[in-house]
């Protein structure tokens, strides 16, 4: 049993510890790249892995908790002590991450809460997820012979409010649930920040986050340590080496050589943690986004993050640079080679069947009516695609229409034809079409393309997804709606039997034999927007407007003999053949 204490240094079994940590994040990998992934973090001379635990994750539907399959937080954490690793983790509700609505749950939005407030009912929906999550760590503690050497409380609380009472009532439910490692909060390395979010009057150790300015930043850190009587060890929770892409934006990369010389400057004065040491992917629809403003700004699926691994988990130049500093710097500390997975190339891989989404969506869909639009997560999950339909009495044959309060982007059709495309900017403008019948069935496909995950609009009405007010027909709202709440998980090869049509949303089905499973990138540079799902695992989602025209594919999700890509677009383009590439595709290139 060992014990890790918090004094002037952090403290193992009495002895001095200076932690060398990379993040990985279990929910951005497949359970069969773990091992790859904290070996390679070993391998580079590192001593500990932290990550996050993001809550929506595992309680995506609300009351029921789900650890398994591709959610096997225990499996990463055991992994990760039989490589040699101790293991920091953050547990807290909110966990930002570039991940969708920070973590917290879409059915929140449907509870009368204040999120990240002493607020007893949002307080007692954490205490009820923390009765499952804790069952899983407390015994994985130090102390309980396990690798988790400390948690994290909240996370850069200064960055959102300064309620000192919702911060020890986390403490608490912890303490309650059997935590008995170290608590840490971590935040910005400024004094409004670190005095907002801490909870150093407790005796609760403050860390910070930076990527730059090291010396500074650290001894920002030592001097609020002081204001407590405190000469407790230095260490950046969050050492940013790269940073996430947002769609349409360029690609963002941090040089070398200036990382590797505020690397060394942090290690010489406490402890690390790289963030990222391996980014992986954004699967499904678990991307962020950023808050601008009106305009809210979707992360893409890759979190690839330019870090030391890249999306698929291989070193990069970055990777060797911090291991020959880390030789320098501790020349007592093991290092080996580091692994790299074969990465298959397959050209041509012919469309074998193609299906419009319209002539489908009720066998593919959970359906539900109401005489008001109502959001997605009271109508579905809150996640990926809606469709809205009612029917339109024409008057004229030229009509003036408006989606009022729909998120993110939205696409009207009537009676099958596309006529209209907005996205967040633009939703609310009022647009002419006309109408060929006397009766015309309008539906509206609506994406939630990510709800925020840092910053105010936390709370704000606009991580509520789908159709908030409704459709206006000149000058008043439309009634009585159906709602299909598309499952792609319902889509099977029977579907394809039905009717396609041209310049509509709809599913294309390609079909590849594997000797060999390896991982690989899917070239989706001919397709406009969706998302892909290999062997049906959605992948995540697609936009030619870049700056990744790529999707990664683990070799975990493919299998010897065939297999199966299916493309939902919906935009009306498509290819014949697709290719899969040893390399990501990006639209510079």
């Amino acid at each position: 049993m060992g014990q890790f204490t918090v004094e002037q240094e952090f403290m193992l079994d009495g002895k001095p510890l200076k932690i060398l940590s990379g993040a990985i994040h279990y929910f951005r990998l497949l359970p069969k790249d773990y091992e790859h992934s904290l070996y390679n973090l070993k391998a580079l001379g590192f001593n500990a892995v932290e990550t996050y635990i993001p809550w929506n994750f595992h309680e995506t539907v609300e009351g029921v908790f789900d650890f398994s399959g591709t959610k096997d937080l225990k499996r990463f954490i055991q992994t990760a002590a039989d490589i040699g690793l101790y293991v920091i983790v953050r547990p807290s509700p909110y966990i930002c991450a570039e991940w969708e609505f920070g973590g917290l749950p879409a059915w929140l939005l449907n509870k009368n809460v204040r999120v990240r407030s002493r607020d007893q009912n949002f307080l007692d929906y954490v205490a009820r997820y923390y009765d499952r999550l804790f069952e899983i760590l407390v015994p994985l503690q130090i102390d309980h012979h396990g690798p988790i050497l400390m948690m994290q409380v909240e996370n850069e609380y200064g960055s959102y409010g300064e309620d000192k009472a919702y911060l020890h009532a986390l403490a608490q439910l912890m303490r309650n649930r059997g935590v008995t490692v170290p608590l840490f909060t971590s935040d910005g390395s400024w004094q409004q920040c670190l005095e907002a979010g801490s909870l150093a009057e407790e005796g609760i150790l403050p860390t910070g986050n930076f990527g730059s300015k090291s010396v500074k930043r650290l001894n920002n850190l030592k001097q609020f340590h002081k204001q407590f009587h405190q000469q407790w060890p230095l260490m950046s929770m969050e050492f940013w080496d790269g940073w996430f892409n947002r769609w349409g934006d360029r690609m963002i990369t941090r040089q070398s050589d200036e990382l590797i010389n505020e690397i060394k400057e942090a290690i010489q004065l406490g402890s690390i943690n790289l963030y990222m040491f391996h980014g992986g992917t954004n699967f499904g629809f678990w991307n962020g986004c950023s808050a601008r403003g009106r305009i809210d700004l979707p992360q893409v699926t890759s979190y690839d993050y330019d870090a030391p691994l890249n999306e698929a988990g291989n070193p990069t130049e970055k990777y060797f640079k911090i291991q020959r500093l880390i030789k320098s710097r501790f020349p007592e500390l093991e290092q080996s080679e580091p692994r790299v997975k074969p990465l298959m190339k397959i050209d041509e891989i012919k469309l074998k069947s193609k299906v419009s989404l319209f002539s489908i969506l009720n066998d593919i869909s959970h359906y539900s009516q109401s005489f008001y639009p109502e959001a997605m997560e009271k109508a579905g999950s809150g996640y990926g695609y809606m469709v809205y339909r009612t029917t339109l009495k024409t008057a004229t044959r030229q009509e003036y229409l408006r989606i009022v309060d729909a998120r993110d982007r939205v696409q009207l059709f009537l009676d099958n034809e596309k006529v209209y495309t907005a996205y967040q900017e633009a939703i609310g403008e009022k647009f002419e079409v006309a109408l060929k019948q006397p009766t015309v069935q309008a539906d509206i496909l609506v994406e939630n393309m990510g709800r925020v995950n840092y910053g105010y609009k936390l709370t704000a009405p606009t991580q509520r997804k789908g159709i908030g007010q409704g459709l206006m027909q000149d000058l008043h709202f439309v009634q009585n709606w159906e709602q299909f709440d598309i499952d792609f998980d319902l889509l099977t090869s029977e579907h394809f039997e039905q009717e396609w049509q041209a310049e509509q949303p709809g599913f294309y089905r390609y079909e590849f034999i594997v000797d060999i499973p390896q991982s690989t990138y899917i070239d989706v540079s001919d397709f406009g927007k969706g998302i892909v799902l290999v062997n049906g695992f959605n992948i995540g989602r697609y936009w030619d407007i870049g700056p990744t025209l790529s999707l990664y594919i683990p070799g975990a999700l493919l299998k010897q003999g065939m297999n199966t890509i299916v493309v939902f677009e919906t935009e009306g383009k498509y290819a014949d053949k697709i290719s899969l590439l040893q390399a990501p595709k990006y639209i510079s290139s």
